[in-house]
């Protein structure tokens, strides 16, 4: 449905037709010659098929033999050139992007016309990016040069995000790939040789320590700890480059020290995991800036996955009397529960018959789960392997000898345990199989994106999940709609999702009662809220969170109803929250006792719709040292700082561009922060703020005994680190 307009020595104006009210179908060729026109018209599409063996019939004319049609054909081309299309630019092509659909008809074509391997002039293999990863190239370029230094692509898996990296770290010279597997390494050094065409790369794990190569693919548990991250092995500026694979792991401690003491021009993160779902905001830690993404349903839409039919299979096992664990349940009751259950082993392997499959994966809960599963399947007639560390069972096989055997056929299904999560794909998978509780929503998005890579002959994926009444039971529907976040819907309630084209979503009668069952019993949101801080308090060994531990943790949608109902937010009033809890210490209780308490939570509650208030904020904590009155020259260093950082700039005005915030004046930022946030702050302090000769703003001095208070300080840094990162999600989300 495009134009496309060429002339001698300049570029192609390449535009879409736009008139609803007509269909649109022609197919021609316009070329102009120094005495005359020519003009193919016909059903040639420029493909290997069309060009080749394809039965194509056109009809050509000229300009000296047809005067009369010709221009009345090239005159009907130049009406809908001008009048009737629209100019195609980046925003344009965005738009386009994000509603096309892989044609249906593409499926049949795809038969005859397979895309050949490209090779350079040796006969090499070439490798170039294509589709998806020529979109997040563009949008990750313009992202640096918009001023970022960092950027996270969201991408579902099977899109090809390590080629992606390795794409656009080319022109770097030297580059640090850290990821936490051996095995996601190894196959990413391959990915970065075929692109960099270089044998110019090590690795920095176990007991091998490459330090002198351009590109170094490290682990994070080696390279995370403190004796590694010094001048004797790697200054902090010595990548330009650093590329964190499965970015949602950044929120662990060996990540950050990583991301904390390299100094790249630029840092990518890279994720299969939709935001927030797993209560780990990694955006955080790239400011979200998120240059480019792609769901699971986009991918799936687009032709870059395949499609799944999912099947909510009734289990009866009873899972009320199993224990959680800091959300998850314990391996030895599962154990208990599942081996020997001769009538769970009749329900899945009936399904698995039922469905048919030439190649499966099984998730499982232990060791002995999956040693168990692959023997019942075994004695049934259907080869099958356990998958696992450090195997040593009677079923078990090592990793790359059970894939050979599968792609072979010598085995149907494998039986895993963690080992298929990430970083590991078997594209010719045409079924997946959820055999445990499906607690995080990450790793249920990372076990069916084992299976969603496109194969040739694979139409889609069988996945198939025993559910029984176990905590977070029908989440699955959302998930697989490629929501970004669960919202407030029950459990069994289904209206209004919409899934990937293709896609079937199928559920046992009976499981629809059993999900308003537990949607019944479930807690009150308050209570739900009280959970959560506990849940969290536990995951940091007994630490009380902070407001950004707690943001950073919380589980998505109980994060969500805190952000719509003001009223139980405990980020608006946390230390009320914490005292209610009773989890205040004695720095904190003197705060709380006193005018600290009120000024902080004025802190919480003031309203920012814009950005701006937040480097006045800290201008006033200048890094613990804590001001009551600012200069004018005080307030611009800490704006400064602030709009400087990444991308920030962009919320300084609107329709600003990077070349005019760079031309800015000293006295043009002053100027707007006295006429926005200033007096608005000013304005908004309830009796905090006064008037002091020589100073842009301040505050009221009887805080000056309580801004020595160390709990006072804490609390402060984590209200603006937290009214910072909760702007940019805002904004991320619009």
């Amino acid at each position: 449905m495009y134009l496309i307009k060429k002339e001698l020595g300049d570029r192609v104006d390449l535009r879409f037709y736009n008139d609803k009210g007509r269909s649109f179908h022609p197919k021609a060729y316009i070329f102009h010659y120094e005495n005359m026109g020519e003009i193919y018209i016909g059903s040639s599409n420029i493909s290997r098929s069309a060009l080749t063996s394809g039965i194509e019939w056109n009809y050509r004319f000229n300009s000296l033999s047809d005067k009369k049609n010709f221009e009345l054909f090239y005159a009907a081309f130049v009406d809908l050139f001008e009048n009737h299309s629209l100019v195609i630019d980046d925003r344009e092509l965005a738009s386009y992007s994000r509603n096309w659909h892989k044609p249906a008809v593409s499926k049949d074509l795809a038969r005859y016309d397979e895309l050949e391997d490209f090779a350079d002039a040796e006969g090499q293999p070439l490798f170039q990016p294509r589709g998806a990863q020529i979109e997040a190239l563009y949008a990750l370029r313009d992202s640096r040069a918009e001023g970022a230094t960092k950027g996270l692509v969201q991408a579902a898996t099977g899109v090809g995000k390590t080629y992606l990296a390795a794409f656009d770290s080319a022109q770097y010279e030297r580059v640090l790939f850290v990821a936490h597997r051996e095995e996601i390494l190894k196959q990413a050094a391959m990915s970065f040789r075929n692109v960099r065409r270089s044998d110019d790369y090590g690795f920095f794990y176990g007991k091998q320590k490459d330090t002198d190569r351009s590109v170094i693919f490290a682990s994070v548990a080696t390279l995370g700890r403190s004796e590694y991250l010094t001048e004797e092995y790697f200054a902090p500026d010595y990548f330009d480059y650093l590329v964190i694979d499965e970015f949602h792991h950044a929120v662990n401690e060996q990540y950050q020290r990583i991301v904390n003491y390299f100094k790249p021009q630029f840092l990518l993160g890279l994720t299969a995991t939709p935001e927030r779902l797993d209560g780990k905001n990694i955006y955080e830690i790239c400011d979200y800036n998120v240059p480019y993404e792609i769901s699971l349903k986009d991918a799936i839409n687009k032709g870059v996955l395949v499609p799944f039919h999912y099947y909510g299979i009734y289990d009866e096992t009873d899972y009320s009397s199993l224990h959680l664990v800091q959300g998850r349940y314990d391996e030895r009751e599962l154990n208990e529960t599942y081996i020997g259950n001769v009538k769970r082993y009749d329900l899945i392997f009936k399904h698995y018959m039922k469905y048919r499959s030439k190649r499966a994966l099984g998730f499982c809960c232990s060791r002995k789960h999956a040693e168990e599963m692959a023997k019942e399947f075994c004695r049934r007639g259907i080869a099958a392997a356990a998958v696992y560390s450090n195997a040593d069972g009677e079923f078990s096989e090592d990793r790359d000898i059970a894939i050979a055997k599968l792609k072979n056929q010598d085995i149907k299904v494998i039986f895993s345990v963690d080992m298929f999560n990430e970083g590991v794909d078997i594209a010719s998978l045409d079924m997946v199989m959820f055999l445990r509780p499906t607690e995080s929503p990450t790793v249920f998005l990372q076990q069916l994106g084992r299976g969603l890579r496109t194969s040739r002959g694979k139409e889609y994926l069988n996945v198939l999940d025993f559910i029984g009444n176990y905590e977070k039971a029908g989440r699955a529907p959302l998930l697989l709609s490629g929501a970004k976040a669960l919202d407030e819907k029950t459990a069994h309630d289904y209206s209004g999702i919409e899934y990937p084209d293709d896609c079937i979503v199928d559920f046992d009668m009976r499981l629809i009662d059993l999900f308003r069952e537990i949607d019944r019993r479930s807690l009150s949101v308050k209570e739900r809220i009280r959970q959560e801080f506990y849940r969290v308090k536990e995951l940091l060994d007994g630490k009380v969170p902070s407001r950004m531990e707690l943001f950073t943790y919380m589980d998505d949608a109980v994060y969500q109803y805190c952000v719509r109902h003001a009223k139980e937010n405990p980020f608006r009033r946390y230390l009320d929250f914490l005292y209610e809890m009773n989890e205040l210490s004695a720095a904190e209780q003197e705060v709380y006792s006193g005018i600290g308490r009120e000024f902080l939570a004025l802190i919480e509650t003031t309203d920012m719709q814009k950005v701006y208030k937040i480097p006045i904020l800290y201008s006033f904590y200048h890094d613990g040292d804590i001001r009551l009155a600012v200069r004018d020259g005080e307030v611009l260093a800490a704006w400064k700082k602030f709009f400087d950082n990444g991308t920030n700039w962009k919320d300084f005005s609107p329709d600003i561009t990077y070349d005019d915030y760079k031309a800015m004046t000293d006295g043009q930022h002053l100027s707007k922060a006295r006429s926005m946030p200033i007096r608005s702050l000013k304005a908004s302090r309830k009796g905090f703020s006064i008037e002091k000769a020589g100073y842009a703003i301040a505050i009221r001095e009887d805080l000056r005994p309580v801004i020595g208070n160390a709990a006072f300080k804490a609390h402060m840094k984590d209200i603006l680190e937290y009214r910072t990162m909760e702007y940019y999600r805002r904004r991320y989300e619009k």
